[in-house]
């Protein structure tokens, strides 16, 4: 044996964006926590609640290489992570359109912003919130762009959603638009954001699995990261 302490490399999975077929290839973040949940080699790992699987994909691909081994020490915070509540569904979504709300172009702000209405709104449907009552990160989210805002009502009003309909179409298209506006966004310290955002989002399942497994509702408000 030579002595030498392990480098940071030994110690950590080295990310790189994309799809691997196997980790002689190299590893993104959610195949990485398909070895520590012992399933076979895969970037949709069961481990893992699907939506929050996506936007762990989406971080790992759209943050830069330097930038992106930080992410490392949040793999394991997803393996076990799972839950049929819409709630998680829904509360993933919403971090990400209030996350990406402020940074967005004017153009693309639209559609986050319907994104927010639309998340808080399954919320209030599964929480028996008064219609309109807004969590407050999402009244600060939207009124930080108040145009993007009365767009977004009128779009809404016009359309209408379903829990069943959220979850299978507008929560992975907002998870999906949040993550690349705010990659490419180029404001200073957007690898950061993309860390925070997928940190608070695994926050804000580990907090509907819990009160879920004590037979409690899920709290409604976000968890800080």
């Amino acid at each position: 044996m030579s002595g030498r302490a392990p480098s940071a490399p030994d110690l950590l999975p080295i990310l790189s964006r994309g799809k691997h077929r196997s980790s002689r290839k190299g590893a993104c973040f959610m195949e990485m926590a398909s070895v520590l949940a012992g399933e076979r080699w895969s970037d949709h790992p069961r481990c893992t609640h699907p939506l929050l699987g996506e936007l762990a994909r989406l971080v790992n691909d759209c943050t830069s290489d330097a930038g992106r081994q930080e992410l490392a020490v949040l793999i394991p915070s997803v393996v076990g992570l799972t839950s049929d509540d819409v709630r998680s569904d829904a509360r993933i979504a919403l971090r990400a359109a209030t996350t990406a709300l402020p940074v967005a172009s004017a153009d693309r702000q639209k559609a986050l912003a319907v994104a927010v209405i639309t998340a808080d709104s399954v919320l209030a449907v599964l929480d028996g919130r008064p219609p309109g009552d807004l969590l407050p990160q999402s009244r600060a989210a939207l009124d930080a762009a108040p145009e993007a805002r009365r767009w977004g009502y009128g779009f809404v009003r016009q359309t209408g959603i379903t829990p069943k309909g959220f979850r299978r179409h507008a929560a992975p298209h907002t998870v999906r638009i949040a993550v690349l506006d705010i990659a490419e966004s180029g404001v200073p310290g957007s690898d950061a954001l993309l860390r925070s955002l997928l940190a608070g989002a695994i926050a804000d399942c580990e907090a509907v699995v819990r009160h879920e497994s004590a037979g409690r509702p899920a709290p409604t408000a976000m968890s800080r990261a």
